[in-house]
């Protein structure tokens, strides 16, 4: 599936040319409808479902409220199918409804990178999840971050590591794409800043089934302990229970991902003991157990940062849209922009002018395959 900015700009052209009448009378249909990227299809389908079901949970909640100046809310979801050109398709389809006020993007930094162009051409509001920086520095003003980028979750795993593991012999492992380079990069900086440069920093490609070459770098590094940046939770399973297999048992502190429920169901014991940052953790605050409750009660099951993101962004966007009192983007943008010490699940939002609202991470630990909430650290520099 491959397609040309031409035929984005052709498939979009009717409704970005369409008349200000036209749009007038979109803008008065009987609902406020949000477009959401997701996969429903492809490697992360499952944790495509978490997502569309924490977004739903929002949206429950915000019409049961009165909705959204006045009208209801309505998900208009497209299966981005986990991949760069399935994004670009999926965000194409969605954004040629000129009645769609704004989106949710994907959680992978490496597919957000992929439709922020033609987000600029677009002009309207993208909530996301991808923790690569650059994202939100790179003048796209569109672009809203509902997760901590990755400069704080390497200062956090190197600072914890470091002065509370004690450790200084680093091996640190992470994908090859933007979310895992920016990730590996952040973490590096950060050890280096506090005089333990990593032994070790090994890439990998996403979807690789065989992670022996990888485990065995780690084991002959030396490295007491182990820092990572992993995409997909089935690639940190099959590397978790490699790692084991082949010996290597030094303490390890991951990106998010090591934390998740389908990366400790994969995993099982091959991930007991070890700590991550995360960024949702259900016993940080108030309003992220009201969310665990009630995500619980919905699915039957625990919820984590899969979900918890788009409930968030759920939630803020409609505040913003009903704050603006319009569906005017630049409107809204200035609303979401004005957030400030708004407690949501994965923490209390407060939007910079580059449009990230969240500037810490929770430090949790698996405990026999039940994640216990540690502390959490925030910056404000």
């Amino acid at each position: 599936m491959k397609l040309t900015r031409r035929e984005f700009s052709a498939g979009l052209a009717a409704g970005l040319a369409a008349p200000a009448l036209m749009r007038s009378a979109w803008a008065q249909g009987a609902t406020i409808k949000i477009g959401m990227c997701v996969p429903v299809t492809g490697p992360a389908a499952e944790q495509g479902l978490w997502a569309q079901n924490g977004a739903k949970l929002a949206l429950a909640a915000v019409n049961k409220a009165g909705g959204v100046l006045g009208k209801q809310v309505e998900l208009v979801i497209e299966d981005d199918q986990t991949t760069n050109p399935g994004i670009v398709l999926a965000f194409s389809k969605l954004a040629a409804q000129s009645d769609i006020v704004a989106f949710l993007g994907s959680i992978r930094s490496t597919q957000v990178q992929a439709m922020a162009p033609d987000v600029i051409k677009v002009g309207k509001p993208v909530m996301i999840g991808g923790t690569n920086p650059d994202l939100t520095h790179s003048g796209n003003p569109w672009l809203f971050r509902f997760r901590p980028n990755d400069n704080y979750s390497g200062r956090v795993i190197a600072d914890f590591g470091v002065n509370t593991l004690g450790k200084k012999k680093w091996a640190i492992v992470h994908s090859t794409d933007a979310f895992g380079t920016a990730g590996g990069k952040a973490l590096s900086e950060a050890l280096t800043k506090l005089g333990a440069p990593p032994v070790l920093d090994q890439g990998y490609a996403n979807q690789s089934q065989d992670f022996t070459p990888v485990v065995l770098a780690v084991k002959q590094s030396g490295a007491d302990v182990l820092g990572t940046y992993f995409t997909f939770e089935n690639d940190l399973g099959i590397f978790a229970r490699q790692l084991r297999q082949l010996g290597v048992n030094i303490p390890w502190v991951g990106s998010p991902s090591v934390v998740a429920v389908s990366s400790t169901k994969l995993a099982g014991p091959a991930l007991f003991n070890t700590y991550g940052v995360a960024d949702f953790a259900e016993d940080s605050s108030d309003t992220a157990k009201a969310f665990g409750k009630a995500y619980r009660d919905a699915y039957k099951t625990a919820p984590d940062n899969q979900s918890a993101w788009p409930y968030d962004a759920i939630t803020i966007l409609s505040a913003a849209i009903n704050k603006a009192g319009s569906t005017d983007p630049n409107k809204i943008r200035d609303a979401i922009l004005a957030t400030q010490k708004f407690a949501g699940a994965e923490g209390e939002y407060n939007f910079d002018k580059n449009g990230d609202g969240l500037h810490g991470y929770n430090v949790v630990k698996n405990d026999k395959g039940k994640i216990v909430y540690d502390k959490h650290i925030d910056f404000n520099d």
